[in-house]
């Protein structure tokens, strides 16, 4: 069933026939649908009636479709009211300052019943949907023992709303987002790729991410430097001739490169927070927040057992607090336990000591990844019951899943 069932949708627009097609579509679904030829005589029945969702044309007689979105946002009594834009300018600058001007989502002309729906659904929505594209750490791991999970190392993509895409490390799982992005996406296309440190399974392969070398792109690559090597010579450095045959030059979108060291920064109302882990070199964990929901992606980290000399109970508890009620802890689950005892400071984690953490986090789900090369299917799958059968001995209310390649959640 449509979450659009009973949703009140007030249309303006001043072609009549506009109007006509978006109500009958929208009934279709059974909501209950207002229209408005008049954005000056709309404007005061929505004061009037607070429907759930306004979808305005842009260009309009009177109040166009950017002033009527700015006044409404100025009214206290509409604050949890979504506005969509349905227009047939696709300019992506009057896309981007609808959105400034609090739009919730731009829809372009001409109609497409299939697709304004769908988005009109994610926008009413508002969820967060978090995809995973490999799984794996350390090397790729083709063939029929990893089928279920996946080989390629690890990428995950989080879409927030406004399509605000955010790319989490750049293993040979990107290969397979680029290819869903070239299929599904418009003609532009903006993200942030967040690094979490530059060895390899992390980076090597950002150069086979497609979308970089098309014109009208736009990227921000985030990261820790390493010393006086920034992000930018980090990744330039795998792209130098040498080792790759082509370099950054060849990027024909808009590439930018940010420095980041522990901290917290806002980008388009979703807070990202970093802190460092313990791992070899310079290798951050991120937490991102968009309205009381957060995600965290904390991997490579070695979380030493208490009887351990390396034990270090300052950093289990700024761990902890940082990945505190979290909504989903995506973390590196490299060994078993047995396997560790044998790759201790080798810097990753054992099932015991993550699902240890997950629980005096309080976080709702504990996502493994991070899988060792050497693990097969049945040896994930081992590991999930070890995590699961952890948890409810300490009556966890913490869920465990281990993700595979191309599963989504939206938070």
């Amino acid at each position: 069933m449509s979450i659009l069932k009973n949703i009140i949708i007030h249309i303006v627009d001043d072609d009549p026939g506009t109007l006509l097609i978006l109500k009958s579509l929208l009934e279709g679904y059974k909501a209950k649908v207002i229209t408005s030829s008049s954005s000056t005589e709309a404007i005061v029945e929505i004061k009037r009636t607070k429907p759930d969702v306004v979808i305005l044309d842009l260009m309009m007689p009177g109040i166009d479709g950017l002033d009527m979105c700015r006044l409404l946002r100025q009214e206290p009594n509409l604050e949890n009211l979504k506005i969509v834009i349905f227009s047939g300018k696709t300019y992506e600058h009057d896309q981007q300052r609808a959105l400034e001007l609090g739009a919730d989502g731009y829809l372009t002309k001409p109609l497409d019943n299939e697709v304004f729906i769908k988005h009109l659904e994610d926008i009413i929505e508002d969820k967060i949907e978090l995809t995973y594209w490999g799984v794996r750490g350390t090397l790729p791991v083709p063939g029929k023992e990893s089928l279920k999970y996946g080989g390629n190392t690890c990428c995950v993509s989080i879409q927030f709303p406004k399509n605000n895409l955010f790319i989490l490390d750049a293993g040979s799982g990107i290969k397979q987002l680029s290819n869903h992005l070239l299929s599904t996406q418009g003609p532009k296309l903006h993200a942030k790729i967040l690094i979490s440190h530059p060895h390899w399974d992390h980076i090597n392969a950002l150069p086979f991410f497609v979308p970089l070398y098309i014109p009208g792109n736009e990227f921000e690559i985030l990261g820790a430097s390493h010393g006086d090597i920034t992000m930018r010579e980090l990744i330039s450095a795998q792209m130098d001739g040498v080792y790759f045959p082509i370099t950054m030059k060849e990027f024909a979108s808009r590439t930018y490169f940010r420095n980041l060291k522990e901290e917290e920064i806002e980008i388009n109302n979703i807070k990202l927070k970093t802190m460092l882990l313990s791992h070899p070199g310079t290798c951050l964990g991120y937490r991102l927040e968009y309205k009381n929901r957060s995600i965290c992606y904390i991997t490579d980290n070695e979380l030493f057992p208490e009887n351990s000399r390396n034990y270090n109970l300052d950093y289990w508890e700024k761990l902890t607090a940082f990945l505190s009620s979290a909504d989903i802890l995506i973390t590196d689950t490299t060994y078993t336990d047995e396997e560790y005892k044998q790759k201790s400071t080798w810097g990753h984690s054992s099932v015991s000591q993550v699902v240890k953490l997950a629980h005096q986090a309080g976080v709702k789900e504990l996502h493994i990844i991070h899988h060792d090369p050497d693990q097969n299917d049945d040896d994930i799958d081992m590991k999930l019951k070890t995590a699961q059968k952890l948890l409810a001995e300490m009556n966890s209310k913490t869920k465990c899943i281990a993700p595979r390649e191309r599963q989504s959640f939206k938070v």
